[in-house]
C-alpha cells in the first residue's frame, strides 16, 4: 500500500487518478449489454434461459422459484445466522420508519384554489440480489425493509442461485416472489417483462459491471436507485488512531472487489506508515486475499496532509460512498464534511456495522455521487403526484398573467385555454 507524502513529486498525477472515478461503461459491456435487453424484451422467457445457460452455465426450466421450496431452503439456515437476519431486519426498519413521517400529504387552500401533493408507494419494485457462489442476505434487508415501510404492494427478488441465507432473509423481510436469474438478462425481464417475470416500476440494488450498465440502460421504462461503482472506503484519522484497526477497515471495502478503493488521509506520516504495514500483515491471512490485494495495489493508498484541515478538505472533494473519521473529536470534524454517503464517528465504529446491523441504509452513492445523492430510503420508493383544483372566479383572478407568460413564450393555444373559459364564464362567444 503506496504511502504519499506531500513532498512526491508525482502527488497531484497520482491523487487525480485516485478522484477521478467517472469513468464510463467499457464499450463491450456496452454493447453486450444493448444486445441482451433487445434479446429479452423481443423473446421473453425463452431468452432469459438461453442467455443463462451461456454466461451462467445454468439450465434453468422454470424462472420463479415456487414459494414453498424458497421457504423450505429458508428453514435450514443455521440459528444463530438466522436471528442475525430477524436482527438486522428489525434494526433497519425502525431506523427507516421515522422516514415515512416526510412523505405525508399536504394540501393548500387559497383563494378559490386547492393544491395537493399526493404522495403513493409504487406498486412494483424488483430486487437485484448478487448470488451464484456469494451469499448476500444483507442485500436482501437493506432494499427490502425500506420498500415495505413505504407500502410497496409487492417486492420481485432476481438473484442468480439464491443461498439458503439470501432466501430466509428474502422471508423474513417481506419479498413476495424470488426468480432464479442473474445478469443483465435479469435486469431486462424486471423492466420489460416475460411471460413469467412481471414488470416493475423500479429497480434497486447492487451488481456488477453488466448489471450496473443494465440498469442505465433500461433507465426510464423504469426507474432504478443509482448506476453504482465499485466499493469505496476513506478514512481520516490523526495520530491517536490505531493503526491495527485502521487497516482491518480498509481491507474490509477491498475484499469486495479487485477495483474497489481503499484510502487513508491523515496528518500523521507515523500512522500512514504503519497503517499500510499491517495492511500487508493482515492480508497474509484474510481468505479473500487475492481480491483485496489486486484492489490495494490498484486503489489502495495512504495519503499523508500537512493538516488535519487539509484531510477533512480532501475527504470532502473526494465524497466517499464510507467515510470513517478516526480522530479526537470525530463529531466536530464530521461537521466539516458535506459529502459522503455514511459517515463512522469514532474508533470503535466500524464501516462494517453499517453494512449489517446499524439500520441506516448499505445502498449508498458510489463514484463521487455522494455530492448530490442519497442512502437508499423509503423515499425512494413512492412517488409524487400534484392536484390543482381551481374555481372560475380563482382562474379569472389569473388569467392576465397566465395569458401574457403563454403569449410570450409563442404558445397560443394555452392562452386561448385559459381566455375560452373567461369568456364563457363571461357570456362572451
Amino acid at each position: 500500500m503506496r504511502v504519499l507524502l506531500p513532498s512526491d513529486v508525482d502527488r497531484g498525477e497520482v491523487l487525480a487518478r485516485i478522484g477521478d472515478r467517472q469513468a464510463g461503461p467499457v464499450a463491450e459491456i456496452e454493447a453486450g449489454v444493448r444486445a441482451i435487453l433487445a434479446d429479452v424484451r423481443h423473446r421473453g422467457d425463452a431468452a432469459v434461459r438461453e442467455l443463462t445457460l451461456r454466461f451462467e452455465r445454468r439450465a434453468i426450466e422454470a424462472l420463479e422459484v415456487p414459494r414453498a421450496e424458497w421457504e423450505a431452503q429458508a428453514r435450514t439456515v443455521a440459528p444463530a445466522v438466522r436471528r442475525a437476519i430477524e436482527a438486522a431486519c428489525a434494526r433497519v426498519r425502525r431506523f427507516h420508519e421515522p422516514q415515512r413521517a416526510a412523505l405525508e400529504n399536504y394540501r393548500l387552500d387559497e383563494n378559490g384554489i386547492a393544491l395537493e401533493l399526493q404522495t403513493t408507494p409504487l406498486r412494483r419494485v424488483g430486487l437485484y440480489v448478487p448470488g451464484g457462489s456469494a451469499r448476500y442476505p444483507s442485500s436482501v434487508v437493506m432494499t427490502a425493509v425500506p420498500a415495505k415501510v413505504a407500502g410497496v404492494e409487492e417486492l420481485v427478488m432476481v438473484t442468480p442461485g439464491a443461498s439458503a441465507e439470501t432466501l430466509c432473509a428474502a422471508l423474513v423481510a417481506g419479498v413476495d416472489r424470488v426468480f432464479a436469474i442473474g445478469g443483465a438478462q435479469a435486469v431486462a425481464a424486471l423492466a420489460f417483462g416475460t411471460e413469467s417475470v412481471p414488470r416493475v416500476d423500479k429497480i434497486v440494488g447492487p451488481g456488477n459491471a453488466w448489471v450496473a450498465e443494465a440498469k442505465r440502460q433500461v433507465f426510464g421504462a423504469v426507474d432504478i436507485d443509482s448506476v453504482a461503482g465499485p466499493s469505496e472506503i476513506l478514512i481520516v484519522a490523526d495520530e491517536g488512531a490505531d493503526a491495527r484497526l485502521l487497516a482491518a477497515d480498509l481491507l474490509s471495502q477491498a475484499e469486495h472487489d479487485a477495483d474497489a478503493h481503499a484510502i487513508l488521509v491523515t496528518p500523521s506520516e507515523t500512522l500512514a506508515r504503519a497503517a499500510a504495514a499491517e495492511v500487508v500483515t493482515q492480508l497474509a491471512a484474510l481468505p479473500r486475499r487475492a481480491i483485496a490485494e489486486e484492489a490495494i495495489r490498484r486503489h489502495g493508498v495512504a495519503i499523508v496532509t500537512r493538516t488535519l484541515d487539509e484531510a477533512l478538505a480532501w475527504a470532502d472533494a473526494y465524497a466517499p460512498e464510507h467515510l470513517e473519521i478516526a480522530t479526537r473529536d470525530p463529531r466536530a470534524d464530521a461537521a466539516r464534511v458535506r459529502t459522503a454517503g455514511a459517515i463512522f464517528l469514532g474508533g470503535a465504529t466500524p464501516e462494517a456495522a453499517g453494512d449489517y446491523l446499524a439500520g441506516p441504509n448499505h445502498v449508498l452513492p458510489t463514484g463521487g455521487a455522494a455530492r448530490y445523492a442519497s442512502p437508499l430510503g423509503v423515499y425512494d420508493y413512492v412517488k409524487r403526484t400534484s392536484l390543482l383544483e381551481y374555481t372560475p372566479e380563482a382562474l379569472a383572478g389569473q388569467a392576465e398573467d397566465i395569458v401574457a407568460l403563454a403569449t410570450v413564450e409563442g404558445l397560443d393555444a394555452h392562452a386561448r385555454a385559459v381566455q375560452f373559459r373567461i369568456d364563457k364564464k363571461s357570456g362572451r362567444s
